[in-house]
């Protein structure tokens, strides 16, 4: 992809925000940085997922909103783009690098998601075997829908679809159809292995399903606003999902050949890999990850 090392840059200055709630964050040197992408729409990075902004005549829609002790650092960086008041949040799942700042936003504006967002947030859930409470009602999302929403905002058509048993069971996709923008929410780690929440309803075959799902809707000339991670093309997001082919494929094969997962991570990823495995998400644990997801018991319940 050609940009390794800033890659590598922003995606580690948001490993702390893929924890429990409830634990412990210095939020102190936190910076709010903001990228014009294109049209209407901007990018935030802080700690956490990356924020897509639409600014216009309809005030300001945000996608995501990290943590709520940056929320005042937020609107001062939204302030410095436009002056508008945020009448709307969308979140593209329930994690809360992505949400946690709903309890801010969500007292000033309606906040938009799929609703089996709504349901984790509230109610306790497990993130990598830690627990996390229940979010209070103000930051519950209060318009929900089932498989896609339009929403008219700013002169565009801001299309938000959910992709089913992926990063989670509630992960949606915002496409801004005039700026030609997509925000793919965890959908997408920018040259990193992601997290696939097993224990949230997300499937890694599903979440590769999901990407070539996106990638077939989106114009090759779009602009990508990852989940973590910096700018990006279709063409970032094609070599994302080529990872995730390769590498499923290896451990498939793997599996079939009666290895067990020990095995499977002695003999390792093809080289090219190894520095989507330098940030939290290393080698070993995206390879327990497919296997876990491949081998497990399937839920009568999913759809």
């Amino acid at each position: 992809m050609g940009r390794s090392s800033v890659v590598c840059a922003c995606v580690l200055s948001n490993v702390l925000a893929i924890v429990p709630a409830h634990a412990q964050r210095d939020f102190s040197n936190v910076q709010i940085k903001a990228t014009h992408v294109r049209g209407a729409v901007h990018m935030l990075q802080g700690a956490g997922g990356n924020i897509g902004v639409s600014v216009g005549e309809d005030g300001i829609l945000i996608v995501d909103d990290q943590f709520a002790p940056l929320a005042d650092r937020i609107r001062k960086a939204l302030r410095e783009i436009d002056q508008g008041k945020v009448r709307l949040v969308l979140n593209t799942h329930w994690h809360q690098d992505h949400t946690g700042g709903n309890v801010e936003f969500g007292t000033e504006a309606a906040v938009v998601a799929h609703e089996n967002v709504r349901k984790r947030l509230a109610t306790p859930q497990r993130v990598r075997g830690e627990e996390v409470g229940p979010s209070p009602s103000k930051a519950l999302p209060i318009i929900t829908f089932d498989e896609s929403l339009t929403i008219h905002f700013n002169g565009e058509e801001i299309r938000m679809f959910h992709l089913p048993h992926g990063h989670t069971d509630g992960d949606s996709a915002v496409f801004f159809a005039k700026s030609n923008v997509v925000h793919m929410g965890d959908l997408f780690f920018a040259g990193k292995f992601p997290f696939v929440d097993l224990d949230s309803g997300g499937d890694v075959e599903g979440y590769t399903k999901n990407v070539e799902t996106i990638l077939k809707m989106i114009p090759a000339d779009a602009m990508v606003i990852p989940g973590h991670g910096p700018l990006s093309t279709v063409e970032d997001l094609k070599a994302f999902h080529g990872m995730l082919v390769e590498t499923t494929g290896v451990v498939r094969k793997a599996i079939a050949a009666g290895k067990s997962i020990e095995e499977i991570k002695a003999a390792g990823l093809p080289k090219k890999w190894d520095s989507w495995g330098d940030w939290f998400i290393k080698t070993d644990a995206w390879l327990e990850c497919i296997h876990r997801s491949l081998t497990r018991p399937p839920e009568p319940s999913r759809e």
